[in-house]
């Protein structure tokens, strides 16, 4: 049954793929449409407000200028309101500021669509905080990073340096896709048990006789969009694992269909707007392999169990798992998150196998699974971009990526792209290392220590925000290191991104012809897929080698 669960829920993913992929691009095509009429009186309301001219287009600079300054402002109010939440209204429960590191970490980590939490949601914020500082940027930080996807594909698909305007797209997707299925999906969770409610906690009597009380809030709100925009994150310090996030196996279908909705539509849609669609699909056939792969893994690990639980008589490894979920949709729900960098779990992945642990760092380290945010299609057409560039040189062709000639400046902007990723995560941890009071703050010894800090600076980096727990990351040291990992990790790609758009951009195109290496075809999706794979090993199977590997072999 639990293969069965399995296999619904990715066909039904499947399924969904074409229509929300169609609709994306009927969002973005800013061409007049039936929609207009409906949400068009909103969005110029909005623009007026904001001084925005809607058909004014940006080049990559403009583009890049106005995602920087924006995230810059709304990144200082969200520390703002941590700093000062508890002389701000709606604090029944009467919770303190913020400290000054943690607030900086919390803010870098939800504008960055990250959504880190090094602290315990329902005793650290506000209900103002929870709404203010935590799910309005889970709005425009997911809307921020597919509109710089967006405007990547308009530059290289188009004939002139115009990548649209960023505050127009920004607002489209969140009038148009985000606010609409979140205030459906947040309905249906309060219809299985979600709390949403501004009134405070409240005390109840237990069987033993004793007094417990129990938080509650505005759940359910928070809870839609942090799926729907792939941002993570939790009401309260279990996340999904709590069952007031995600009380039945429905709710739990919901998230995992959430956290794959966009990532995997946006592949579609990609295809539709450079007008070829079997390119779309031959990036998606290759992030499907690389999943399907890591699904696979963590399923018969986590079914398999360990040595030392089959001595016991056990069978299959339940720590850290809830019993209303199994194995096999706490392993797909394991798979989903750190694919599409959402970040959210409905089970400790610290209590994974030690092979099973590796999954959710093995796909946050090659970020390009799908993704979230665009930031999956992104770091994929960059491999797509090396790809076309290694295998041109090697069969004396001229590398050419939908009609564009790619050439050294696209190369130099796509390897900071890409190196920056690894530095990020690899150079941290050594540091982490070297410190002793940072040592302090790993609980488990040997190489699961050395994974339960990889894990961390590979989440930043990869702006996923799931955790393998273990290690006590409220430090000024992890506070700060793990910030700043997710403001470089962040904004770095999307500056290099949008310098690539605009570079091809300004190119004219070249006519297909003999000489032409098509990479539209199974073979070159082959290709891509060996390039993903032999460039992650090389990069970062040393560390896996000393954390998860290690502890798998010392058994």
């Amino acid at each position: 049954m639990g293969i069965i669960q399995v296999a619904v829920t990715l066909l039904i993913a499947l399924l969904l793929i074409k229509p929300v992929g169609s609709y994306l691009v009927n969002v973005f095509s800013y061409e007049k449409t039936r929609l207009d009429r409906v949400f068009g009186p909103v969005e110029r309301l909005f623009y007026r407000i904001m001084g925005v001219h809607e058909e004014q287009s940006m080049d990559s600079k403009q583009y890049v200028t106005a995602v920087l300054f924006s995230n810059f402002v709304m990144m200082i109010l969200i520390y703002a309101v941590l700093r000062l939440q508890k002389y701000l209204p709606f604090n029944p429960d009467g919770i303190d500021n913020m400290p000054s590191a943690l607030a900086f970490n919390t803010a870098a980590s939800f504008i960055t669509n990250t959504n880190w939490q090094a602290y315990s949601g329902e005793s650290g914020l506000s209900y103002l905080s929870q709404m203010l500082a935590i799910t309005f940027p889970m709005f425009t930080s997911s809307a921020t990073g597919f509109a710089v996807a967006i405007a990547f594909i308009r530059g290289i698909s188009g004939n002139k340096n115009e990548l649209g305007n960023f505050y127009v797209d920004l607002v489209r997707l969140i009038t148009r896709v985000l606010l609409p299925l979140s205030f459906i999906a947040a309905l249906f969770l309060v219809f299985q048990g979600v709390p949403q409610t501004l009134h405070g906690a409240v005390t109840a009597t237990t069987l033993e006789g004793a007094n417990q009380v129990i938080t509650r809030g505005p759940v359910a709100s928070l809870e839609s969009i942090k799926h729907l925009g792939t941002n993570g994150g939790g009401y309260f310090g279990t996340n999904a694992a709590h069952p007031f996030e995600n009380p039945t196996p429905l709710t739990n279908l919901l998230h995992i269909l959430f956290m794959l909705l966009l990532p995997t539509s946006l592949i579609y849609a990609f295809g539709v707007m450079i007008k070829n669609k079997r390119q779309g699909w031959s990036v998606f056939a290759a992030m499907s392999v690389i999943f399907l792969i890591m699904l696979g893994t963590v399923l018969f690990q986590e079914y398999k169990g360990t040595p030392a639980l089959h001595a016991m008589g056990i069978h299959g490894n339940m720590e850290g798992k809830e019993v209303r979920f199994g194995f096999f949709e706490s392993a797909l729900f394991t798979a989903v998150t750190t694919a599409a960098t959402t970040g959210s779990v409905n089970n400790m992945h610290d209590s994974l196998t030690p092979l099973g642990g590796f999954v959710p760092l093995a796909e946050m380290m090659l970020n390009n699974v799908f993704g979230g945010k665009g930031v999956g299609l992104l770091n994929g057409l960059l491999y797509v971009i090396l790809s076309v560039f290694i295998c041109g040189l090697m069969v004396g062709r001229t590398p050419e990526f939908i009609g564009r000639k790619i050439e050294a400046k696209e190369m130099k902007l796509a390897s900071i792209a890409l190196l920056i990723h690894p530095i990020l995560i690899l150079v941290p941890t050594a540091l982490a290392f070297l410190r002793p009071e940072s040592m302090a703050s790993i609980l488990n010894p040997g190489s699961h220590g050395i994974s339960e800090v990889l894990y961390a600076f590979t989440s930043g980096a990869a702006n996923n925000g799931s955790a393998f727990a273990g290690l006590t990351a409220n430090t000024n040291f992890y506070n700060i290191s793990i910030g700043l990992v997710m403001l470089f990790g962040r904004y770095i790609s999307i500056i290099a991104m949008l310098a690539i758009a605009g570079s091809l951009a300004t190119k004219s195109r070249v006519a297909a012809s003999v000489g032409t290496f098509r990479t539209d075809t199974p073979l070159f999706t082959v290709i891509l897929l060996m390039m993903i794979l032999i460039i992650g090993a090389l990069t970062f199977f040393p560390a896996l080698a000393l954390g998860p590997i290690a502890e798998h072999l010392g058994m």
